[in-house]
């Protein structure tokens, strides 16, 4: 299984337009290069990161420069549509991307499963023509027997699931049931470490990130859960990095917190590079 890290490991870095924006964030070769710095070779673009923005000479500028580091690329979207995925296929072909990673939802679109199962059986022939495996992420909007109703019903080896360790919490599901029902469809991985923690009033908890062996994410387990499918080819280090009170302050500890998660993840010999 192959390490890499995502536009998710410096989500405060890269920022949100959105939401919230640094005020000199972390370009697409930026990214490249603290991947190097890393001496990881596997960068994957999230749904904050939306390839399709790029110019047409930024785009190839990013690709000549991925292929003349060696560095692999993965490619990621939000909105599950049909012309979405077509346009998600054809950057995931030119980039040399192998999986695509999506999101459902997008704002007020939030398809049925019927919905979903309709759209991923039409992507089924071209992905499976290009050698493009989707991968749909497990967000809190639907139950994990749902994503495994989705899969079952689309039946093809170039659909799998997305499977991010912390995000199914959101839906009200514990880590082992949703690694029990999703390891048999999964393609890649998100690590996410996280805690959880009782507030100072005690009236209910606080669930945030964590650098990587240092919360209660358990990740030798949750290799071991999927390794035996044989469809997980890519683990990713995502980051949840509680905010200092700048945002200077913030990003130097997302940079400091994406370096000593790679140092775990490599000493744990779970992974390649």
């Amino acid at each position: 299984m192959q390490l890499g890290i995502s536009t998710y490991t410096y989500g405060w870095a890269i920022g949100d337009p959105g939401k919230h924006r640094p005020p000199e964030p972390m370009d697409e070769l930026a990214l490249l290069c603290r991947a190097e710095q890393l001496g990881v070779s596997l960068v994957q673009f999230g749904d904050n990161w939306p390839l399709d923005e790029l110019s047409v000479e930024r785009l190839i500028a990013f690709a000549r420069q991925a292929r003349l580091r060696n560095i692999q690329l993965e490619v990621g979207a939000k909105g599950l549509t049909d012309e979405h995925i077509e346009l998600y296929i054809q950057l995931s072909t030119y980039l040399q991307s192998r999986l695509l990673r999506f999101v459902i939802d997008k704002a007020t679109y939030r398809p049925s499963v019927d919905q979903v199962v309709d759209i991923l059986k039409n992507a089924v022939p071209t992905l499976e023509k290009v050698g493009v495996t989707l991968g749909i992420e497990n967000h809190d909007r639907l139950l994990a027997q749902e994503f495994a109703h989705i899969m079952e019903r689309v039946g093809s080896a170039n659909v799998g699931i997305c499977l991010d360790s912390v995000n199914s919490m959101g839906a009200g599901e514990g880590l082992a049931d949703v690694v029990k029902t999703l390891a048999p469809y999964t393609v890649n991985l998100h690590l996410k470490d996280f805690g959880i923690k009782r507030l100072p009033h005690l009236m209910g908890f606080q669930i945030d990130g964590r650098i990587a062996g240092q919360g209660m994410l358990n990740i030798p387990w949750l290799v071991e859960q999927v390794e035996p499918y044989n469809r997980c080819q890519t683990a990713i280090l995502e980051q949840w990095v509680v905010p200092e009170s700048t945002v200077a302050d913030t990003i130097a500890k997302e940079a400091a917190w994406a370096e000593a998660s790679l140092k775990y993840l490599k000493e744990s010999t779970l992974f390649c590079l």
